[in-house]
């Protein structure tokens, strides 16, 4: 596998890399008494300026199985910009700290803190870019199709950083992928630029369309919350253009979707109905499990 010094977005990995990133996960998934020192000595620092239930305790729990150990930072201990500059801020950590993972407001601030830090840095959420959780959904959909080349996902929702993600893992898998959103939340046009140039090279189909009916037939069938963390769109108005793209059982029915996935936390009833995620069909467990999986084998490479 080729060296992999950071993870700031998906599309900084080849079809190979994120490929061996995968068998990787299901190995330490499935033999996890192989990788119980493969963080020994190694110290990580956790920066949150977001709450967060399964990424925060993914990262904690996943380390200490790895040997190594964690150091939690949230905005308590001085809201990175305003207490001292983000580059200060990685220039410190880097003193005693092997990595950075960081869930934060802005992109540009996981770009600041890498060029600063020298130190990898791990995306955990930004407001483009998810790839964490873009890498376990992949890892679920491997555990249940095995050729992810195979595999037709819809997204339908919001075209925010799960979005982003999800299309550049479709397209550097040679995957289809339909993106339903309504008009005027449309995937960002530059993320979008870029995985119709990664489709050019690994055969990867992308669609988008404004209507449900483009998911039909889709293996698995992914949404989100209308309205992202931090988002200070009117809920009314959201909750009117996002209510006919709710994913429920006579949705589920007339598309002929086998599977639903969804990142969590999901707000019952908007996006999606208790029933469908509740339901048998619900892979959001599984999804959720692999968080760890996924970024251990992405912490496992960066010290291998």
């Amino acid at each position: 596998m080729s060296k992999l010094n950071q993870l700031l977005s998906l599309a900084e990995l080849s079809p190979a890399m994120l490929n061996d990133l995968l068998n990787l996960a299901l190995n330490v998934k499935q033999q996890p008494e192989k990788y119980t020192q493969a963080l020994a000595g190694k110290s990580i620092a956790l920066i949150f300026e977001k709450p967060s239930l399964r990424t925060r305790v993914s990262f904690d729990v996943g380390i200490y199985k790895l040997g190594g150990h964690s150091v939690y930072l949230d905005q308590q201990n001085g809201a990175m910009g305003k207490r001292e500059t983000v580059a200060d801020f990685g220039r410190n950590l880097a003193c005693w700290t092997d990595a950075i993972v960081a869930r934060v407001f802005s992109q540009q601030t996981l770009e600041q803190l890498a060029h600063a830090s020298h130190k990898p840095v791990i995306n955990a959420l930004s407001d483009l870019y998810h790839p964490c959780q873009a890498l376990a959904d992949l890892l679920a959909l491997k555990e249940r199709f095995g050729d992810l080349s195979k595999v037709h996902l819809a997204y339908v929702g919001d075209g925010n950083n799960v979005c982003h993600s999800l299309m550049i893992g479709a397209a550097l898998s040679g995957m289809k992928m339909t993106v339903v959103t309504p008009q005027g939340f449309s995937p960002d046009a530059q993320v979008l630029l870029k995985v119709q140039k990664i489709a050019m090279d690994t055969g990867a189909e992308l669609e988008l369309s404004p209507h449900l009916s483009a998911a039909a037939g889709a293996d698995a069938i992914y949404t989100d919350t209308w309205l992202s963390m931090g988002d200070k769109a009117d809920p009314e108005l959201i909750e009117r253009v996002f209510k006919p793209y709710q994913i429920n059982t006579a949705v589920m029915q007339r598309l002929a979707v086998k599977y639903f996935m969804h990142c969590l936390p999901a707000h019952r009833e908007h996006e999606v109905t208790s029933e469908v995620l509740d339901s048998e069909a619900s892979l959001v467990l599984l999804q959720a499990e692999n968080r760890m999986h996924a970024q251990n084998a992405v912490l496992i490479s960066l010290f291998a």
